[in-house]
């Protein structure tokens, strides 16, 4: 693995920050960077412009509109972004369910449903887990019996990730009792706008914020033609779905860009008269964490090398997921604890002329409360480290 960029990648590197100066709106990245809540409209802002590029669908084939990048040019535009304090790319449409109907959905569907997609004209929910059935997904209840043209789907839906802008959710659901969870389970394309019985509900996260809900069906008629792959087959679907989903997790460059935010609190903030950088412990924490952030980033370097030579991502994205997951919370571990008494847990508090505390103490509890679902969605690490122990060291 060559862990240097060759000359055309550096271009590359400098066309993207050149792009990002120029498009990015200063007022959205100001909020990433003090992690300020950025609403739907600067994502979808972002999002747009990204298209007009021809830079939004990263992950698809040219032919639907991506990019036609290397798993390098990729992994270059996500780290600048990331660096340059872009908002995430909502990743239910552009990154989940795009490639499960560009793999597996009928030429109907990738017409009708990808230009929507690229165009931000859909929002896209994610209707997986359920209260009985979150890490053990296959035991989901949630049912849908064919009659006619149409399946009637009645159940529920959990943590369902701002659900409550969305338009359209993929939903698995169980048309088939008599055989095997895996292989009574089918992919379900639902238009939660326009069709009655969809009812979302919120669930207010530890951190006061409203991010993620419960969705329930009540005799939802969805027509079959919104059925992806095969009946009863959805399974499959739903396991190429978060082989995409763990690896993205890992987060290489959203970390980066936090551990130098962190860095640069402990420069310039100061504790019994010198910057808490000077501080034995906090020196040793901060250096604890670029080495895992550096194993995490080189181990995300050799799947992305892997890839650019032919390979497909297996275990690797189970063992990403954990590694990237907990460097993440461990470096809002760490900016809790150097806003001390100041660190808030107030999502909903403004800095201003009466503030008490550094500026960057407003956002620390939130943050960390909102990052500890980090290790338990897109399969738990409890999850991902039998996956490894199985597939990798052979337990």
């Amino acid at each position: 693995m060559d862990i240097q960029y060759n000359e055309a990648e550096l271009a590359f590197r400098d066309e993207v920050r050149a792009f990002v100066a120029e498009k990015l709106p200063k007022e959205i990245s100001d909020k990433v960077k003090s992690s300020e809540h950025v609403s739907p409209e600067d994502m979808i802002t972002w999002q747009r412009a990204l298209y007009e590029k021809g830079w939004l669908a990263i992950n698809w084939p040219e032919e639907h509109g991506g990019p036609g990048w290397s798993p390098i040019q990729k992994h270059i535009f996500e780290e600048e972004t990331a660096e340059a304090g872009a908002p995430r790319i909502l990743p239910f449409g552009l990154n989940m369910v795009a490639p499960v109907i560009i793999k597996f959905g009928t030429q109907e569907q990738k017409d009708y449903y990808l230009p929507r997609i690229l165009k931000s004209e859909d929002w896209w929910a994610q209707g997986y887990s359920e209260p009985g059935a979150g890490s053990d997904l296959a035991s989901l209840k949630c049912r849908a019996e064919r009659d006619g043209d149409h399946y009637i789907v009645n159940g529920q839906k959990t943590w369902t990730t701002l659900g409550q802008h969305a338009n359209m959710i993929f939903v698995l659901v169980r048309t088939d009792t008599t055989v095997k969870k895996q292989e009574g389970i089918s992919f379900l394309l639902v238009d939660m706008e326009n069709t009655p019985g969809v009812t979302v509900r919120p669930l207010i996260t530890l951190d006061g914020a409203h991010e993620v809900n419960e969705v329930f069906f009540d005799n939802v008629k969805v027509p079959v033609e919104n059925l992806v792959g095969e009946e009863n087959k959805g399974w499959t679907c739903a396991k190429y779905l978060l082989t995409f989903e763990r690896t993205g997790i890992a987060g290489v460059g959203i970390s980066k860009a936090a551990l130098e935010h962190l860095k640069q609190i402990a420069r310039s903030e100061q504790a019994e008269g010198k910057p808490l950088i000077e501080h034995p412990r906090v020196a040793e924490r901060l250096v604890e964490l670029e080495l895992e952030l550096m194993a995490v980033e080189m181990t995300n370097l050799r799947v992305v090398s892997a890839a650019e030579a032919g390979g497909v991502p297996g275990a690797e994205s189970s063992f990403l997921k954990v590694m990237g997951t907990e460097v993440r919370q461990k470096i809002s571990d760490l900016y809790r604890e150097l806003a001390g008494p100041y660190a808030l847990p107030f999502p909903d508090f403004e800095v201003g002329e009466d503030a008490f505390g550094p500026e960057f103490s407003a956002s620390a509890s939130s943050t960390y409360f909102n990052l500890r679902k980090l290790s338990i969605f897109g399969g738990s690490n409890e999850i991902q480290k039998n996956i490894i122990s199985k597939a990798i060291l052979g337990l």
